[in-house]
C-alpha cells in the first residue's frame, strides 16, 4: 500500500502533483537521507509558490526505496519533507502533501512508480478527476506513471537529462506522446499559468491579474 503523510481534503481542486528528486531537488544516487542533503534546484521553490498563488494545489508523489533498503527511515523522511516545506514557507508556497512509496524495487507492490498505485490514492484522498491533474517530473518513469495513472504528463529537462546521452529525450517522447517538455519547474509553472488563462480567454471568463502576491492557505 501506498504512504502518505496527513493530505488535507479539498473539493474539485486544482492539483499538480510533482516528483521530488530532479524535480524539486538535486538528484542524489545515494537518495536524499537527511534534510541536510535536500538542496533545492533554482528556481523550484519559486515556482511552488507561483502555482500556490494562482489556485493550484501541489503534491509530492515519490519513490523511496531507500526506506524498504534500509538506508534511512519514516523519521528521517519526515525530516526532509519538514524542511522543504520550511523553505517553500519562506517563499510563500507550499506542499500539501507528500505520497511515496517506501518499497524497494523487487518487492512487488502497486505503489511504486510507473505503476499507477500512487497516483490513483492522490486521486481519491483528493477527490478529484484525474484526467484533469497534471504530473511534473524528470525521467521517463515520470512521463510512464502519468501515462498509467491517466494524467497530463510533462516533463522537465533539468540536471538529469542535461546529463543524459545525445537522443535520450527524444526515444523519452516517443514513449509517452503527447508529454510535453520544459526547462525546469519555472517554465512548467509559466506555462500552465498561460496555459488556464488562455482557456478562461477562449471560454469568455475574466482574466485574473498576476500581482505576484501569494494568499494565504485557509
Amino acid at each position: 500500500m501506498p504512504r502518505h503523510e496527513s493530505p488535507t481534503h479539498h473539493q474539485r481542486m486544482k492539483l499538480v502533483i510533482l516528483g521530488r528528486d530532479g524535480t524539486l531537488n538535486r538528484y542524489r544516487d545515494d537518495h536524499v537521507k537527511s534534510p541536510e542533503e535536500l538542496e533545492p534546484l533554482p528556481g523550484a521553490l519559486e515556482a511552488v509558490a507561483r502555482l500556490n498563488q494562482h489556485g493550484w494545489h501541489t503534491v509530492l508523489a515519490t519513490n523511496q526505496p531507500g526506506i524498504g533498503r534500509g538506508l534511512l527511515d519514516m523519521s528521517s523522511l519526515n525530516a526532509v519533507h519538514l524542511r522543504l516545506n520550511e523553505l517553500l514557507k519562506q517563499v510563500g508556497g507550499r506542499i500539501d502533501a507528500a505520497f511515496f512509496c517506501p518499497h524497494a524495487p523487487d518487492d512487488g507492490c502497486q505503489c511504486r512508480k510507473p505503476l499507477p498505485g500512487l497516483i490513483e490514492e492522490i486521486g481519491k484522498r483528493f477527490d478529484v478527476a484525474i484526467h484533469e491533474v497534471h504530473l511534473v517530473g524528470a525521467s521517463l518513469r515520470d512521463l510512464q506513471t502519468a501515462r498509467a495513472a491517466g494524467c497530463q504528463p510533462h516533463l522537465l529537462r533539468g540536471d538529469r537529462l542535461a546529463a543524459a546521452p545525445p537522443g535520450t529525450l527524444e526515444q523519452m517522447l516517443q514513449q509517452v506522446p503527447g508529454a510535453r517538455v520544459h526547462q525546469d519547474l519555472a517554465a512548467f509553472a509559466e506555462w500552465l499559468v498561460q496555459h488556464e488563462r488562455e482557456l478562461a480567454r477562449q471560454a469568455g471568463e475574466p482574466l485574473e491579474r498576476d500581482s505576484g502576491a501569494v494568499p494565504l492557505h485557509r
